[in-house]
């Protein structure tokens, strides 16, 4: 019996097609490349400007021992930077577990939808730091402040989302519970919550972004431990070459916190569908 045997071809990265690969890789590294060779103009032209080479040199020496500790004003980059995530953490916390409710409450009732606008219009424009003075005052020590400050701009978006989320509930849905008879926390749990979810995920977004901002010059003007303090200390010591370095890690992990919060909403948005 002749048996014809089938050969199966997989994917493989080596047989994508050039373009494939340069969509995926090749564009990005243009684009830092381009970065890197301004740099390294500039560098040519301003004096005290570091190149990309000293620069990276200087992060390698700087990232042997992230972790080492030699007084409470004197540790590694990789402790400033968990206390400035800390910080963001519990100030963010803070701001969903008290704006993501508020929200819910603002969308849900119009009276309290209509007293809540002025008081949001009013306060949301104003700069977290200018909340910061009032933070050390009411709180007498710098690290609270600087949470509180975190709160106050993190609190925002989340409220706004969210009650523009349970504003934009179809009627159709909440007649049909009032036709049910349900009771409010089922209407909460099996039609607002979901029809609302991507809107809490777009405001938790937008307030991670935020706050990771304003950490970095809340601390530098409260000091301490923090990644902000670290850039801040590092421009005092004329110490161009970790400014730099600084400016990088801060943009690196604002980039993986909105990964990580865009990849969640992905996920729920994916299980809606």
């Amino acid at each position: 019996m002749n048996t014809a045997a089938k050969s199966v071809t997989t994917p493989t990265w080596s047989g994508l097609p050039a373009m494939a690969w340069l969509g995926k890789l090749g564009y990005p590294l243009i684009g830092l490349m381009v970065v890197v060779v301004i740099w390294e103009m500039i560098a040519g032209k301003i004096a005290g400007i570091p190149t990309p080479l000293a620069t990276l040199q200087s992060a390698v020496t700087l990232f042997q021992d992230p972790f080492y500790r030699n007084g409470p004003n004197d540790v590694g980059i990789g402790w400033n930077v968990l206390a400035s995530l800390w910080r963001v953490g519990v100030g963010f916390g803070l701001a969903a577990l008290i704006g993501i409710p508020a929200g819910f409450i603002i969308g849900r009732y119009a009276p309290i939808r209509k007293m809540a606008a002025p008081v949001i219009s009013l306060l949301r424009p104003v700069s977290p730091l200018a909340w910061l003075p009032l933070g050390l005052l009411i709180f007498k020590a710098a690290e609270p402040a600087a949470i509180w400050a975190i709160f106050i701009c993190s609190i925002w978006p989340m409220i706004i989302n969210t009650a523009d989320g349970v504003a934009r509930v179809p009627a159709d849905y909440l007649n049909i519970a009032r036709v049910l008879n349900l009771s409010e926390r089922k209407v909460l749990t099996s039609i607002l919550l979901p029809s609302v979810l991507p809107y809490v995920l777009t405001g938790v977004r937008l307030s991670i972004g935020t706050a990771w901002l304003v950490i970095v010059a809340a601390e530098m003007l409260t000091g301490g431990t923090g990644i902000g303090f670290w850039l801040w200390d590092e421009w005092n010591n004329l110490n161009v070459q970790h400014i730099i370095i600084a400016i990088f890690i801060i943009g690196l992990v604002g980039l993986l916190l909105d990964f990580a919060l865009l990849s969640l909403a992905k996920r729920f948005a994916f299980a809606e569908e």
